[in-house]
Order: structure tokens, then sequence, then C-alpha cells
């Protein structure tokens, strides 16, 4: 461990992250692993993986040129016209989306990373509304040492109007702590709530945004997953901008990893329409987030077939609802509280923690939350955590719903013996 920086320490220290990575090498099968853990933790989505894979195989066919650094580390110039043409199509800009907005990188985080590496200095800090997606604090700080400041909301809705006045105290806060806060990070939809941003909110965090002169940060990579009514989508590209905020402060995040249920192709994007110097700054180190030829050849060639897409889109909708349903029928059953408004994405916020402790009167808070953890282990099925997502309120968690129907109803069968234990 001498030998090690001290960032390689603290890493190699981390043993949590390390923890989920080796149990997904253990996971349950019927047949060749019944002992193994059923795992509603990762936010994968296979319920289309039988359409996309012969799709991904029939129009592939690999040329010398993509052996090769292509058109450069910021993605190739097909891949960057074909989802110029397809966003334009799915996230409604008021601008016309050109190729030259787009940086490609491999995955979603690798494009966050890039943008808190071009926007923030080490130290500097990104505005996070609670719950969040976890990844955030060690994509920004992991590497590029950039700082999230955690928005709590108490009992207003962290997507709602009243959640704008939380982020300005927030800010206010960590400015007078000395802490410089360079942007605001939104994950819309959200993770984990499952839920779309309403456009007022949108628009008032813009202008807060402008106010204060901080980047606006909108990670979209679920958009195309909303399934159900509710809340209207809409991404911060579709809205106009004058008088609002100064366009070069915003900036999307988009890729192939959730709407697609393609993970381990690593394809993301950081879509900027009126900054061209912070593409160019990317580019100077994108050599660290450069995508694979085969997999742009990949995402291309499904993005440019619009009627494939369509239907895919289309069915992959349907189906998150019809799970969706099945996880809320469940929930019912067993009086575990959901999210109210969840329409989106493909995993569900719920309160696994009060029929717990209902059942266990004799438990404090923490000693219950223990019992309920210790239960899940006994059970082999892992969930995510409401603390890993900065939780305000103990015992929520998050579900995820899209996988095979055999293994979601194995994996709340679990969770139903570790309630009843």
């Amino acid at each position: 461990m001498a030998s090690l920086s001290v960032r390689g320490r603290d890493a190699a220290l981390a043993k949590g992250a390390t923890l989920f990575w080796e149990i997904l090498k253990n996971l349950w099968h019927p047949d060749d692993n019944p002992s193994g853990f059923l795992s509603l933790a990762m936010a994968e989505n296979s319920l289309m993986h039988s359409r996309l894979l012969p799709r991904l195989t029939e129009c592939f066919e690999p040329t010398p040129h993509m052996l090769t650094y292509g058109d450069g580390t910021t993605g190739s110039n097909r891949l960057k016209s074909v989802m110029s043409a397809f966003l334009m199509r799915q996230l409604g800009p008021t601008v016309a989306l050109e190729a030259d907005h787009i940086t490609i990188t491999n995955g979603c985080c690798s494009a966050l990373e890039q943008l808190a590496w071009a926007i923030a200095d080490p130290g500097e800090a990104f505005l996070l509304g609670k719950p969040y997606f976890r990844a955030f604090l060690t994509t920004l700080g992991g590497r590029m040492h950039v700082n999230t400041v955690p928005v709590s909301f108490a009992d207003a809705d962290p997507l709602g109007l009243e959640a704008v006045k939380k982020y300005e105290e927030a800010l206010l806060e960590a400015r007078e702590k000395g802490q410089n806060i360079r942007g605001l990070i939104l994950c819309n939809p959200h993770n984990p709530l499952g839920r779309c941003y309403p456009r007022d909110t949108i628009v008032r965090l813009m202008k807060l945004c402008q106010k204060y002169h901080i980047h606006l940060v909108s990670d979209e990579i679920y958009a195309l997953s909303v399934w159900g009514p509710g809340e209207q989508f809409y991404s911060c590209l579709s809205i106009d901008t004058k008088d609002v905020i100064d366009p070069s402060l915003i900036h999307v995040v988009w890729g192939a990893s959730k709407d697609f249920g393609a993970n381990g192709l690593r394809i993301g994007a950081v879509i900027s329409q009126h900054n061209r110097e912070l593409h160019t700054a990317i580019a100077f180190s994108s050599i660290h987030s450069s995508a694979a030829s085969l997999a742009e050849a990949s995402v291309a060639n499904i993005l440019e077939d619009t009627a494939w897409v369509d239907a895919y889109i289309t069915d992959n909708r349907l189906k998150l609802a019809e799970h969706f349903v099945l996880v809320a029928s469940w929930a019912d059953n067993h009086q575990v509280s959901v999210e109210p408004g969840s329409n989106a994405a493909f995993f569900v916020w719920v309160d696994i923690g009060t029929p717990f402790r209902a059942s266990h009167p004799e438990m404090t808070a923490d000693e219950a939350a223990t019992a309920l953890g210790k239960a899940l282990w006994d059970q082999k099925v892992l969930l995510a955590a409401g603390e890993q997502f900065g939780a305000e309120k103990p015992g929520w968690f998050r579900v995820v719903y899209s996988l095979d129907r055999r293994d979601l109803d194995e994996g709340l069968r679990r969770i139903a013996l570790a309630l009843e234990s």
C-alpha cells in the first residue's frame, strides 16, 4: 500500500465500490448458479436484448478504417452526424442540432468527467440535489477532484419549484464557507426517483444558474425511456434560452447505455450547442475518453434506421410500463410505499424500511436499518440502498425492474422473505 499514491491508497481502501463488482461475478441462475445473488441494483435494461442483438450483427461490417484512430478521439464524423439527426427528432431542440455540437465519449460517466474537467478546477464544486445518482460523486471527485455540494429539500419536492430556493440557499451557504460553485447537475429523467422535471422547474433552475453565472449540466441518459402518463419530459435543449440563460452555460449528456439497454457498448456524448471552447478543451484530453470505432459504428447503424429505432423505442416503453406495474402491484401487496409520479427510466424508489420497522417495534431506527440490510444480504438479493443516494429519509431503496420476468419475480420473492424475517 505504501507504494501507491495518496489517491491510489484511497481507491484501494474503498471496499464498497469493489464489493459490488465482485457480487456481479456470482449472479443467480436457477440451473447454473442457484446459490448466487439476485441483483435488482444495477441500472441495466435487458428487456430488449433479444431485439437488439440481431440488429447489431446483421448490419455490422468492420472496415480497415475502424482499426485506426478513425476521425479522431472525439468521435467519428458519421456517428456525430447520425446522432445529431436522431436527437433532433427525439429531443426537439429549439436550435438545430449539428454534428459539431457533439463530442462522443466512451460512456456518459466519461462525458460527465470531461465536463467536470473542463468547467471546474480541483476543489471547486457542483450543486447536486438529493437523492442523487450515486456515481456523480465518484465521477466528478474520483480523478477530477471536483466536489459535489448535496442539496437537501426536507419535505419539499426535489423536482418542484420550491426546490429552486433550496439550491440557491445551498449555493450561498457553500460560498460563505469558501466553496466555489461552478455548476448544477440534473439527472432528467431523475435517478433514482424515476420522474421527469417539470418544464417550469427547469426554466427556474436555468435562471438561477444565469443569476450566479454557473453551468447547468443535464444528464438525460433516460430521455427516451419515459413510458407512462404524468409529467412530460423536456430536454434542456428544447427550452428557448432567450431572456433565461446564456446558452453557453447549458450542456446535455446522452448515450446509448440506458435507452438502448447497451451499457457495454460504452457510447456517450457531450452536447453543447453554444460553447465551441468547451469542445476544444475536451478534445485536449479526449484520448482518455475516446470511444471504440467498432462501438461507434454499431450505434450509428442503429440510430440511422429511423423505422427500426422508432419501433424499438415504442416497444421498450411498453415493456418498461408492464414491469413497473408488476413491481407496483407487489409493493401494494406488501404494504411498501412507492414514489408517486414515477413514469420514466426502469427503477422505482420504494420504502421497504417502514413495513420492516412495523414488524420489529422493539428495534430502534438504526437497529432496524442494520437488521434489514442483513436480512436482504441473507436472502442474497442486492438492492441500492437510499443511503448511497443521499436519501433524507431512512428505509428507501431503488429497485430496478428492467430484468427478465423470471429474475424479477425471484428478486421480489427474496425481498418479501427479507421483510418477513
